[in-house]
């Protein structure tokens, strides 16, 4: 009979299938594979608040034991902003640092603002109000309201982030981005970043130890955050073109010895 040479024939031609359409094994790493048990001290650079820049949002809220008279430093802003968010879009008023890196506040007028953090900008302000004498014992709260933060590249869902709480690290933004994939690079990530009028392009290994305690943990507003590809994401995007082909080019191999086996 020939149905015992008929089978090897048709399990050869599947295993040229299987060889043809295998991928290569993926080179899986973790975060922080090389830290052991330790304690991390934060750096003066993770305690410090971010540098306003220029373009920076501000909102800026005056207010003293006569309300009446703060109010005329709350008058309504006019600039008014569309931020897109993790949820949606939301409007807020806000002073705008403008190109000379000056923000235009009632009554105090211009005033230097990029270059220099909100806790100074604060300080500035109400130095401002009480050496002319416009209120007594003022009150000055600063928030950003374009803090935003974006993660792009091979992560499960690109977005920009909004931070309200003015402060994120980079783990939470990947991971509100859907983490890495299994393509993205853990020891290559690109982190972009603004200060003062230039841009900084910095590497970051996130299966090392001393990422923990880097100036780079803590995330600042407009930083960029881009996953690259592993070559894996290459060689598989290769092997899966050639996929169907090789299945079909198997089956007809299959397809042809059946013909002629029921010929005979």
């Amino acid at each position: 009979m020939r149905l015992p040479k008929l089978f090897n024939v048709i399990l050869f031609s599947l295993f040229v299938i299987s060889f043809s359409s295998c991928k290569t094994s993926q080179q899986m790493t973790t975060y922080f594979s090389e830290t052991v048990d330790t304690t991390i001290l934060l750096s003066k650079t993770e305690l410090s608040e971010p540098i306003i820049q220029k373009n920076d949002i501000l909102s800026i809220y005056i207010s003293s034991l006569n309300p009446e008279a703060s109010a005329v430093f709350n008058a309504p802003n006019i600039l008014a902003t569309s931020t897109s968010t993790t949820t949606g879009s939301t409007s807020a008023g806000g002073y705008l640092v403008n190109t000379d890196g000056n923000l235009q506040l009632p009554i105090l007028g211009t005033i230097k603002a990029a270059g220099i953090t909100k806790k100074q900008l604060k300080a500035d302000i109400t130095n401002m109000i009480i050496d002319k004498k416009l209120l007594i014992d003022p009150i000055v709260t600063i928030r950003h309201l374009n803090y935003e933060v974006t993660v792009i590249g091979e992560v499960g869902k690109p977005l920009v982030i909004n931070v309200p709480n003015e402060k994120i690290s980079m783990l939470k933004a990947l991971g509100l981005a859907g983490d890495i994939t299994v393509y993205g690079k853990k020891d290559n990530v690109l982190l972009i970043r603004e200060i003062e009028g230039k841009r900084k392009v910095k590497r970051i290994d996130l299966n090392s130890k001393t990422f923990l305690g880097s100036p780079y943990y803590y995330l600042e507003p407009n930083d960029i955050i881009y996953v690259e590809a592993n070559k894996w994401k290459v060689i598989n995007a290769n092997k899966n073109q050639q996929l169907w082909p090789s299945i079909i080019g198997g089956l007809s191999v299959i397809a042809i010895v059946l013909t002629a086996f029921i010929r005979q």
